[in-house]
């Protein structure tokens, strides 16, 4: 990668200056820029700028700034991307189309540090697959790891805001004048997680254990994911970034935290599952929202019901349950946000996969195995009948489901549907059944 000096770096950080808005105006904005979803927008200044997540400090409620968007990339850093972004796989469950594809892309790593970083994706990519749903699911995703070369090893910011670093990203503490506040170039790693073969979800991880992270929720990306997440490799609590900003990206979840100000909200009832303008008497009533766990036991803790503060206001919007990890780390999703959550999974992933190609004809001795989760019970059909000796298998042997040793053509179906408890959405169940065919030959 081309060279920068210290002066050059130092030039670009002092670009981001500090937002002066007071946190009424900041929840007003983030409110709005949930609402829009138009991504980078101009400020009254006419500059550019972007709305991202950050996070004081472990066990806090989060909190939304502006940072100025980045610049489009140069053509000579265009040129450094294109010699660089090796690609590894760290986890394969199927075909990419498939699964969900999260891209993990490291900042502050050198050229002899990029096994150091395929160590720290995947015990990054352990922690946030431990937390429910992903723990349930963990068979939906493949993993990837993009490497970006750095010149430097570690990022800027770290440990004191006058530390600055060549890395390819950009990675920054200090964003805005912020400590935790963890920025990147979001314009380099757009261009780094298309070297992927498929990217729904990406995350930076830079190479620091200072606790901070981002999450820029609001870029318009024409590549197919909803937002970046930036978070600490080696901090033992910034996987809880990850996965509270895979709420918004995956589960199109909002914040259920306010800003402790008197503020009350008086618009539309909000876009998103998890909060709302009613009371769980007129959830219930209307059967809107998450009506369907109205006085159910949360695994966040306590009943679902409607409590007041979400959305940056504490009054007038309604969030499902008192504290979940959409309104603070450390805790779990509660039930609406484990749906959502799985509703995104589903998005991407197939409730049923192979390795063994539907589109070619195969033979009666060949064995076909399928992918699909605990929760979903498999069925397998013989041109149209089903063989029920086979249920709840997931690798048969053709010839083993009776299929006729004569010189016709047959058809073999695998089907799944996904029975799990933590969807109730019957609109969201109908997406939960996948089938796979394949043609048995003589």
């Amino acid at each position: 990668m081309r060279s920068r000096t210290s002066t050059d770096i130092r030039r670009r950080l002092s670009l981001r200056t500090a937002v002066t808005a007071g946190l009424a105006a900041v929840a007003l904005a983030a409110t709005a820029a949930a609402a829009t979803a138009q991504g980078a927008a101009p400020s009254p200044h006419g500059h550019r700028t972007q709305q991202v997540e950050y996070f004081t400090g472990a066990g806090g409620h989060p909190r939304h700034t502006t940072v100025p968007a980045s610049k489009p990339v140069s053509p000579s850093d265009k040129a450094a991307i294109a010699g660089d972004g090796d690609v590894t796989s760290i986890v394969q469950n199927g075909p990419v189309g498939t699964k969900l594809d999260v891209v993990f892309i490291g900042d502050g790593y050198t050229a002899d540090r990029q096994e150091d970083f395929h160590a720290d994706v995947r015990a990054k990519w352990a922690k946030i697959s431990a937390v429910e749903p992903y723990a349930s699911y963990a068979g939906l995703f493949n993993v990837w790891a993009v490497d970006a070369v750095s010149n430097e090893s570690g990022v800027s910011g770290d440990p004191t805001q006058d530390v600055v670093r060549d890395t390819a990203l950009d990675s920054a503490f200090f964003c805005d004048g912020t400590e935790r506040l963890l920025c990147v170039d979001t314009g380099k790693v757009e261009s780094y997680a298309a070297k992927a073969p498929a990217a729904d979800l990406v995350v930076v991880l830079a190479n620091s254990t200072k606790y901070g992270g981002a999450g820029y929720n609001d870029i318009s990306s024409q590549a197919g994911y909803d937002g970046i997440a930036t978070a600490s490799s080696d901090n033992d609590r910034s996987d809880q970034i990850a996965v509270h900003e895979t709420g918004h990206s995956l589960g199109k979840l909002a914040d259920e935290y306010d800003y402790g100000q008197s503020g009350t909200y008086s618009g539309p009832e909000p876009a998103e599952a998890n909060l709302t303008t009613l009371s769980a008497d007129q959830l219930t009533a209307q059967q809107q929202k998450w009506y369907r766990w109205i006085g159910q036991q949360s695994p966040d803790g306590g009943a679902v019901g409607a409590f007041e503060g979400g959305g940056y206001y504490q009054y007038g919007l309604n969030r499902p349950t008192e504290n979940s990890i959409m309104r603070t780390l450390g805790r779990e999703f509660n039930t609406p946000g484990r749906e959502g959550m799985i509703a995104g999974f589903y998005r991407y992933a197939s409730v049923l996969s192979s390795p063994v190609a539907t589109d070619r004809a195969i033979s009666r001795t060949a064995r076909l195995h399928v992918g699909a989760p605990d929760s979903a019970k498999v069925t397998w059909y013989v041109d149209g009948r089903e063989r029920k000796s086979a249920r709840g298998r997931h690798t048969v042997v053709v010839r083993a489901l009776g299929v006729p040793a004569d010189r016709r053509t047959h058809t073999v179906t695998a089907r799944a549907t996904d029975r799990t408890a933590a969807v109730r959405d019957p609109a969201l169940r109908k997406q939960l059944s996948g089938a796979l065919s394949w043609r048995v030959t003589p």
